[in-house]
């Protein structure tokens, strides 16, 4: 039996704007654009499901409630990743996980502390998909300028356009 990776005739497209999430099936197109913030798309090849999160900063500080979750925050977004596998009887091992982000947005201008939003960003994702046990399978990450970034469920392909920004 061979996999079908074909572009469904219909699909919907959905934009994440920071701090979205959204998981969906081999019907789903997600994109989105980044600077500083981390995108991470989780695909399982077998179910054909999977997501992407578009987080602006590692985690918030303070008390919150599950059923409040803020994709805005790395570890929320692995939260409501973490929340879809549940209700998919899936696990991590089983998904193909791709991140992408943390271009530093001011080449040049002189920076308040030696680890900047986009490191620190950078840092969070990969300790996330870690500890959580994900397959990390692909990554862009740093640099500078911004990042297109534009996922196919139906074939867990990833297509990335990065225009980097010079100092000045």
């Amino acid at each position: 039996m061979s996999a079908d990776f074909t572009k469904p005739e219909f699909f919907i497209d959905i934009f994440l704007q920071p701090g979205d999430f959204y998981f969906g099936d081999r019907e789903t197109r997600i994109r989105t654009l980044l600077g500083s913030c981390i995108a991470i798309t989780l695909w399982h090849p077998r179910l054909k499901i999977g997501g992407m999160c578009h987080y602006l900063l590692p985690m918030r500080h303070g008390n919150h409630k599950e059923e409040e979750l803020d994709g805005r925050y790395g570890n929320e977004a692995m939260r409501l990743f973490m929340r879809e596998l549940r209700k998919t009887k899936s696990w991590p091992g089983d998904y193909q996980a791709k991140i992408f982000g943390g271009g530093d947005q001011f080449p040049g201008m002189e920076k308040a502390t030696k680890i900047t939003v986009p490191e620190n960003n950078v840092q969070a994702g990969r300790n996330l998909l870690k500890q959580n046990g994900f397959n990390l399978k692909a990554e862009h990450l740093g640099g500078t300028g911004h990042r297109n970034v534009i996922f196919d469920v139906w074939s867990g392909d990833v297509w990335l356009q990065h225009v980097a920004r010079t100092k000045g």
